[in-house]
């Protein structure tokens, strides 16, 4: 069975840090792009950062730049998502996707997770 598997998420203090992992079973990783999304309660999901195949390539939205660093680990099959400096606003559900190539539109994304809660409040 493909799957994406998310983990890491979890209530943090503003100013605070977590690291996210996206782990795959069942596909090779090193194949694909690999974007993570969010969504805060309410609002549409947006993209947040998404990491080529072979890793060389990043791309960020703007309201994270400087703040949140992906990475990946092909021998692990796992990207990352570290986050630091976290605003409230960051709080959502967030979501890890894979894809041929980075694009910011959610819909040709082969593979899901099913998300990990991320709050960020004091």
């Amino acid at each position: 069975q493909l799957q994406l598997v998310e983990s890491g998420g979890e209530l943090v203090q503003p100013g605070g840090s977590l690291r996210l992992s996206c782990a795959a079973s069942g596909f090779s990783l090193e194949d694909y792009a690999i974007a993570w999304f969010r969504q805060a309660p309410g609002k549409e999901r947006e993209g947040v950062s998404c990491i080529s195949s072979s890793g060389i390539s990043t791309n960020y939205a703007d309201f994270v730049k400087g703040r949140f660093t992906i990475s990946r680990d092909n021998a692990k099959n796992t990207v990352y998502l570290q986050m630091n400096s976290l605003e409230p606003e960051d709080t959502a559900v967030y979501y890890c996707a894979a894809n041929q190539r980075c694009t910011w539109y959610d819909y040709p994304y082969d593979y899901w997770g099913q998300g990990t809660q991320v709050t960020v409040s004091s």
